[in-house]
């Protein structure tokens, strides 16, 4: 996957507040107060955990919906921290999923499965490369 037009972030001296634009869309990310930032919007790390959260709600959505289930909510919890066992040089992402509506057991363990097919959830297992983009 490839997206059309390129994320542009910009940074324009106003400490950390930093903006995304998204093709169609502006997000603010910023740093806490304590961290110097003046906490218009969530730090990159929490934009990261929303992405898998997101990604993994849609995902079980749509195969539910395909199923014909009865999944009335999803709730994707996340959080994160350095792995202390580490010295800090690989991450551990906690997350805890709960399901609602008339799911029986069989159907419930199906959608944890699937939960882990999600597409940012593949990406960040994977093997990312950055490189420089030279062509804009």
């Amino acid at each position: 996957m490839k997206f059309k037009n390129h994320i542009v972030v910009s940074n324009d001296g106003a400490e950390y507040e930093t903006k995304s634009f998204t093709g169609t869309h502006t997000v603010i990310g910023d740093e806490p107060v304590d961290h110097g930032g003046t906490d218009k919007g969530p730090t990159a790390h929490q934009y990261l955990l929303s992405a898998l959260g997101m990604c993994i709600a849609i995902t079980l959505r749509m195969y539910a919906n395909r199923k014909k289930w009865d999944l009335q909510k999803v709730i994707v919890s996340l959080n994160m921290e350095k792995n202390p066992e580490d010295s800090g040089e690989s991450t551990i992402i906690y997350k805890k999923i709960e399901l609602l509506g008339n799911l029986d057991e069989d159907q419930k363990k199906r959608l944890m499965i699937i939960s882990e097919k999600c597409p940012v959830h593949k990406t960040l297992l994977g093997t990312i490369h950055i490189r420089e983009l030279n062509t804009l």
